[in-house]
């Protein structure tokens, strides 16, 4: 193993680390919105999916960096890499970002605009993105796929 690669891999365990307390205190917010159990682990599934996978893969971004790259997890990876992708995991994993980015705003870690800009976008954006599943489903229905 290179030293470039071992000292990639160390800086995503840091930063990983750092998400996993993230995810626990955004899972102690959602249950003070008396949401049920399986609501909130959904949350965290969906939300540890963009900043454990996502924000990491092609280069090291932190979750308090990452919600202006929601278009592009939706567009270009999401449907992809998770093999449950459908117009239904797209809503719910848009819905779930946008709380997560609401949290991390009312805990001074991101500023107001960027939990607009999300949410603008993912309002604006989302029919893009349920088309992108629609096709990339179409063509895994195909024979020659």
């Amino acid at each position: 193993m290179s030293d470039d690669y071992k000292k990639w891999e160390a800086d995503c365990e840091k930063v990983r680390a750092e998400n996993k307390k993230l995810l626990e205190a955004f899972g102690k917010w959602l249950d003070t919105k008396q949401l049920k159990e399986k609501t909130i682990q959904d949350h965290i599934f969906n939300v540890d999916l963009f900043v454990n996978d996502y924000l990491l893969y092609y280069d090291i971004t932190k979750a308090v960096d990452g919600a202006s790259s929601v278009s592009s997890f939706f567009n270009e990876w999401f449907y992809r890499k998770a093999m449950w992708a459908s117009e239904n995991s797209v809503k719910k994993t848009a819905a779930s970002l946008k709380k997560f980015y609401q949290y991390l705003f009312e805990a001074g870690a991101v500023k107001e605009l960027d939990v607009i800009e999300l949410k603008t976008t993912c309002r604006e954006r989302m029919p893009e993105w349920i088309e992108a599943v629609r096709r990339f489903d179409a063509l895994a229905d195909l024979d020659e796929w």
